[in-house]
């Protein structure tokens, strides 16, 4: 019987306008969830994982079929998944539990995972910010302006919000800022010396490969991404490794 394991990732933005070929990062995607089904307990997905959704009350985003079709199977082979609200996939409400069975969390979370203590975030609430990105995070997750949202036909929100992300990755490249990196660091380093109990902080946003120690006990390790690295990360109750696909 195989060795059972946790496995993390994030950012894969699939659906992307500025990936030559969609489908074949999809496909990319699912083949690797295939190729760990046998061994997968759980999978955390930390955020980003979509470039875009929203969920109207009876209407949500054509395309990923393939993906979502493949975490139903995980989920109904008894996988547990868990999605984290990014900063892409704002708008995750009920479909995606309802008919995936997968957890939906915004925010962080602390959780016990085969016997050691990890705090779970995307990464993008983590630490203080500049006043323009916590507006504009503020405006995105307010009830009102998702309702004034919602009551514009999805032909020009969908159209509008694909191109706000490939306008913000191409004015930002694949690289995060210095103060993004630093935000995390420095809120991570102030947690892991308050919080000695905790084994693993775990992040995405950031768009980096990182598995270092931080503070006396633990470890910070961000996940990369599925847009260049095709990176993850896995714990089998000993380790947590960052591992690429090449």
């Amino acid at each position: 019987m195989a060795l059972k394991k946790v496995y993390f990732l994030s950012d894969l933005h699939l659906g992307a306008s500025y990936f030559a070929d969609p489908r074949a990062k999809e496909r990319a995607v699912v083949q690797w969830l295939d190729s760990i089904k046998n061994t997968a307990a759980e999978i955390y997905l930390l955020g980003d994982i979509l470039d875009y959704w929203y969920e109207y009350r009876t209407v949500v985003p054509r395309g990923y079929v393939r993906f979502l079709g493949k975490l139903a199977e995980l989920s109904d082979a008894g996988v547990k998944l868990h999605w984290f609200i990014g900063n892409h996939d704002i708008w995750i409400f009920d479909y995606l539990p309802s008919e995936i069975g997968v957890e939906v969390i915004d925010g962080s979370v602390e959780r016990e995972i085969m016997g050691k203590r990890f705090f779970l975030a995307h990464g993008d609430g983590v630490g203080r910010h500049e006043w323009s990105f916590a507006l504009i995070r503020g405006i995105f997750r307010n009830k009102f302006c998702q309702w004034l949202f919602a009551a514009v036909h999805p032909r020009w929100t969908i159209p509008f919000a694909h191109r706000w992300s490939s306008h913000s990755r191409r004015s930002d490249g694949m690289q995060p800022s210095e103060k993004a990196i630093a935000t995390v660091e420095q809120f991570t380093t102030k947690y892991a010396t308050e919080h000695p109990e905790i084994d693993y902080f775990v992040y995405g946003h950031l768009h980096i490969l990182r598995n270092e120690p931080v503070g006396e006990n633990s470890r910070m390790v961000v996940l990369g991404d599925w847009i260049s690295l095709n990176s993850w990360a896995e714990f089998d109750g000993k380790e947590l490794v960052l591992k690429q696909n090449v």
